[in-house]
Formats: structure tokens, sequence, C-alpha cells
């Protein structure tokens, strides 16, 4: 979907259609949930802080989210894949896979990728936009390639030339920390990383060298799991500049929290294990958790947790260059090995 959670505010609010809206917190410690078109041609993105989102746009519109509303608009739009393939394969509120290798209908993957968006648009006054080829990871790059609505296709014949013209940064699995970590070893573009052995790959990446190498050859065998289990909710950050006291590691963990939170609240989804990781300026990295025997129920739980694990690496000896909060053991999974007591 098209800037979803705004794109429904837009089309429940005709006043704001046309302007640049925000969805999520607009106090100083607030996060961006979503934003319109309008709002991203000023730099507003997803998951940015909303003071800095208000920096780059003085007339954004904030509004509060409405998770129940996008709940049930999403499930909608799940009824109309229901229709072409049970395959299917959410991935979030707004997005999923769909394998359609074995649709009842007659139609080709392109004609049904277009078919689906006209009766999206036609039943919820929304826009969609999709990929198609013939793997997930090709589908997923292929999808936004024409945003806002339209669609492109990846054949099975353009999928290594495809990959190769394309900035690693730009590879769906591959962020920016990581892009840069490339960059640093030489290696820029789809052509670049599949020159690397693989052996080369997983020295410097891990276990994701492997994964690395097989997308740089257009390759993904993942298959579409309709029921697939989300097993955590996390959110991270890279900074500008290294963070080297308490109170700054302090104000960079809240957006974390609440993101997490926000994705929580969303999805229902409740875990009782916290982790925090944390990257230092020479790239080493730790991570620290604690579970509990009930799961997280509030934001401010959350936080408190968090800032509980963040104050156990004081006083620091190296500059932070990343944080990332992760909430997991959620409500129905189960955890091998000894329950630890999270006091909250």
């Amino acid at each position: 979907m098209d800037a979803f959670y705004a794109s429904v505010e837009q089309r429940d609010h005709p006043e704001l259609r046309g302007q640049p809206v925000a969805v999520g917190g607009s106090r100083e410690r607030g996060v961006v949930a979503a934003a319109s078109y309008e709002a991203r041609q000023f730099g507003v993105r997803s998951a940015m802080a909303s003071a800095v989102a208000r920096r780059k746009c003085p007339e954004l519109i904030f509004v509060k989210p409405r998770f129940e509303v996008y709940k049930a608009v999403s499930q909608q739009i799940r009824a109309i894949f229901a229709d072409y393939t049970p395959l299917v394969e959410p991935l979030s509120l707004d997005e999923a896979y769909l394998d359609v290798t074995h649709s009842p209908s007659p139609l080709t993957a392109t004609e049904l990728a277009r078919e689906i968006r006209g009766r999206i648009f036609r039943e919820t006054q929304l826009h969609a936009s999709a990929g198609i080829s013939y793997n997930k990871f090709l589908a997923k790059l292929a999808s936004d390639y024409r945003k806002p609505n339209g669609q492109y296709v990846i054949r099975p014949h353009q999928g290594l030339a495809f990959v190769e013209t394309l900035a690693v940064g730009q590879f769906h699995g591959i962020g920016h920390v990581t892009a840069g970590r490339m960059n640093q070893l030489g290696i820029f573009t789809g052509l670049d990383l599949r020159q690397q052995p693989e052996a080369f790959l997983r020295q410097h990446f891990g276990k994701a060298g492997s994964y690395y190498y097989a997308i740089a050859r257009a390759e993904d065998h993942r298959p579409v799991q309709p029921n697939r289990v989300r097993k955590s909710i996390g959110s991270e950050t890279t900074f500008e500049h290294d963070l080297t006291t308490l109170a700054e590691l302090g104000a960079a963990l809240l957006p974390l929290a609440e993101s997490v939170w926000q994705t929580c609240e969303r999805t229902g989804a409740r875990g009782r294990t916290v982790t925090l990781k944390v990257k230092y300026a020479d790239f080493q990295q730790i991570t620290r958790r604690r579970t509990g025997f009930a799961p997280v129920a509030t934001r401010e739980a959350l936080e408190l947790a968090a800032l509980e694990l963040l104050r156990t690496q004081v006083p620091l000896d190296k500059g932070v260059r990343l944080l990332g909060v992760t909430v997991s053991t959620l409500e129905g999974e189960q955890e091998p090995g000894r329950q630890l007591v999270l006091g909250l």
C-alpha cells in the first residue's frame, strides 16, 4: 500500500488531502509512524523523530494513529487477496507477498497484479503498488520501483542485470550500516557484491554473508509462507555522531522503544523478552536481554526495561554508533532455558 496510514487519514478527512501529513505523536519525543507523499517531499520519513520531522516541514500536520481503522482496512485488502490465491504472507498491515503460481485465475501475474490493485482502489479508495517477479527478493525490489500507484515486472532473464546496477543500500535486507561496511570493503553495487566469494562475505557479515551472496545473483528460494509467525519486534538506529553519555543514549533510546511499542499496539503482539543492542564506534557489538514471566504490558514498562539494560553498560569507554531495542518471546511462543524475572 502507498503511504498506508497517511492515505487512510487523507481518505477519511478530506481537509488533509494534498497536505503534508504525519501519522504519529507530535510531542518532542514522538515518532512518525507514516508520512504522506506530500510530507516525503520535505524529507519526512517513517520512524523519524517528530521533532526532526517538524524542522524539515514546519507545515507538517500530525494525526493521531487509528490502528483499529488501519487493521480493518488491511483485512479488507487481505480478503481481496484470498480471491486469487491462498498463498499470502503478510509482512505488516500494509504489505504482503502473494504466490500466484497456481492461482485459479487464467490471468498472468502481471494482469493479476493490475486487477488486484484496481479492486483495492474500488473497494477502499486507496492506491497500491505491486512488484512482480520469480522470487520474493526481486518482487520486493520491483514493488518500490513504480511507487506510488504503479507496478513493475522483473522477468527471469532480467533479474541478474537488474540487481547488478543497484547500489547495495537499495537491496532489501541491507540496511544503512551494512551498506556502509560494504562500501568500506569496496562493495558499492550489486555487481561488486557478486564478485565477492561467499567465504569473504561470511567472514565479514557472518551467516548473512550467504544471503548476500545469493541475492547478488538474483537468487532467493524462500517460499511464500501463509502462516509465518512473527518472532520479534525491533527498531534500531545509527547515529550521525557517536554518543558518549548516558543522557544522550537515554534520549536516543526512547524513540526506539516507542517505535517498537507502536508495532506491538498495531499487531496486538506482546513479548516477555526485552533486548538492547549496542554497537560501539569500533563496530564491536553486544546485546543484553531480560525475560519476565509476563509480557511487557505498557510503553512505559518497555522504556524502563530498555533503560535499565542501558545503565548496565555505563560508564562508557568508547562512543556508541548504534542502538536497538527488540521485544521477543511473543505471546504464544516458548523460549527454552531458564526464565529470568524482568523487574518493571
